[in-house]
């Protein structure tokens, strides 16, 4: 594993960059900022590396931008309705930024927070990680990298997130560690513990395009999603309690086909989402962790599987997405990335008929998600 700095946050912090390399050419960039995924680099069918995720150049962009991109969000990601929850009794009332709704956690969310790193060989801060002599970003050169010899390509970030932190109950401890396979694949493992009952949903919140990060739509690529299921939402993308079967509608994806085949069609949660926002219910509800959807490009002939074994996976096509700079000069608008967010369902809350979303005092949560990629 290679590490660097990614430049400082306005208030004079460093942020770091974490490099990972596999024996097959893919290599995969990660920051402390929000333990986000910066940079997925494979090779498409001739063999030339593409970077496949929307990002930043450096950690200002990620301070400063919006959307999401790349991070881990929480506390609880996807939305709450009326920015509260009733848990054991008590009325809890969030802090709002979806109109009356919390999104990906409020007005402070983890994608916005520098987390702590631990690598192989012991536990760091970011600061340790970054002495006074590391680079100032990435462009200053592999010369100035720090290098770290370790056998396994695993970097892990952690964040403790205080009772009270954005209106949610129960001191958390969360890890999610990124590694990178010699098989291409990418795993997120997730593991949390709270000293308190309260709810809990983490998903990673990258944009996919296949085509390369600045090659601008994704809508001509193949998606394919193993489910005959979504959570209708009503006009705010808020679950209305009901699974809709997916047969005769834009919202099917059991058999592959083109993202924008439908995705203007004239179909309520379409027109609601402007264009695919929505929850579909995964086969890891009965069967554990296996794969749930697929994106694939004609152009490149990059595929990646989506492997989970969480009950909900979000297809969001950056719909509100408008003219954020990006990587390497390139302006990110609509549709120009798609996520598959894992998680529990939205508003998970507030359904008591919804899988999962709380974790009790002293349990220990740990789920995984894959991004396995091939040519």
């Amino acid at each position: 594993m290679e590490t660097l700095s990614f430049g400082r946050l306005s208030d004079g912090r460093r942020a770091g960059l974490y490099i990972l390399r596999n024996s097959r050419g893919m290599t995969v960039s990660l920051t402390d900022y929000g333990a986000s995924i910066v940079s997925i680099f494979v090779p498409d069918r001739m063999g030339a590396l593409k970077d496949v995720v929307l990002g930043h150049d450096d950690v200002s962009g990620y301070e400063n931008g919006h959307g999401s991109i790349g991070a881990v969000v929480g506390r609880v990601a996807n939305r709450i309705g009326g920015g509260s929850f009733t848990l054991d009794g008590r009325t809890f009332e969030l802090t709002v930024n979806n109109g009356p709704n919390t999104l990906h956690g409020g007005c402070d969310p983890y994608s916005k927070r520098l987390w702590d790193v631990r690598i192989p060989f012991g536990q760091v801060s970011s600061r340790d990680v970054m002495g006074a002599s590391a680079p100032e970003s990435i462009s200053d050169g592999v010369s100035s990298l720090a290098r770290y010899n370790v056998s396994n390509k695993t970097v892990t970030f952690t964040l403790d997130s205080p009772d009270g932190d954005q209106g949610f109950p129960g001191a958390v401890h969360v890890e999610v560690t990124y590694t990178l396979t010699d098989d291409n694949e990418l795993h997120i493992d997730y593991a949390a513990e709270s000293a308190s009952d309260t709810p809990l949903n983490l998903t990673n919140h990258s944009y996919f395009n296949m085509d390369g990060h600045n090659s601008g739509s994704v809508l001509d690529q193949v998606v394919q999603i193993h489910s005959g299921t979504f959570t209708a939402s009503d006009d705010d993308l808020l679950p209305t309690g009901e699974l809709r079967d997916v047969t005769g509608t834009p919202m099917d994806f059991r058999i592959p086909k083109a993202l924008g085949r439908d995705i203007d069609a004239d179909y309520d949660a379409l027109k609601a989402g402007g264009g695919y926002d929505h929850n579909y219910v995964t086969p890891a509800v009965a069967q554990g962790y296996c794969e749930t959807a697929t994106l694939y490009s004609r152009v490149t002939g990059i595929r990646m599987d989506v492997l989970t074994d969480m009950p909900g996976v979000q297809l969001y096509t950056a719909n509100g997405m408008e003219g954020e700079t990006g990587k390497d000069g390139a302006v990110y608008g609509p549709r120009s990335g798609v996520c598959f967010e894992t998680q529990f369902w939205p508003d998970s809350v507030n359904h008591e008929d919804f899988p999962g979303g709380f974790i009790r005092a002293g349990e220990k949560f740990t789920s995984r998600t894959t991004y396995r990629f091939s040519s």
